[in-house]
């Protein structure tokens, strides 16, 4: 099971980093999208969940689970949210200006294709 869990975090972190070096935004935007997951996965898996305990403690309980990677994952989930929202809108405000979402390769203007902005 750890080598599965392993190997997901794994192909997304690859993924993610692929998509991030890419020329056009949206692929940008999804590679983000796929590091975000990658941490989470990797936060719960720090945090050594064990099933069907709770995360109270209680005198009565013998084991429970460590609430913090929890809330940190639901933190993350919320900040994740709001920046793949300003993300998106500010690449579909750079597309509607200048009518292109690729990326600008030089500091002539020119972006990867060879098309000038």
């Amino acid at each position: 099971m750890e080598l599965l869990l392993a190997s997901g975090i794994g192909v997304l972190t690859a993924a993610g980093i692929y998509l991030v070096c890419r020329a056009q935004t949206f692929p940008v935007i999804i590679g983000l999208a796929f590091l975000t997951y990658a941490v989470n996965v990797f936060l719960f898996a720090m945090g050594r969940l064990a099933i069907d305990a709770p995360p109270i403690y209680d005198a009565a309980v013998k084991t429970y689970t460590d609430p913090l990677p929890q809330a940190l994952v639901l933190t993350a989930i919320v900040i994740s949210f709001g920046m793949t929202a300003l993300i998106v809108v500010l690449a579909l405000r750079g597309f509607l200006e200048s009518g292109d979402d690729g990326v600008q390769a030089n500091e002539g203007g020119e972006s990867e294709g060879g098309r000038t902005s």
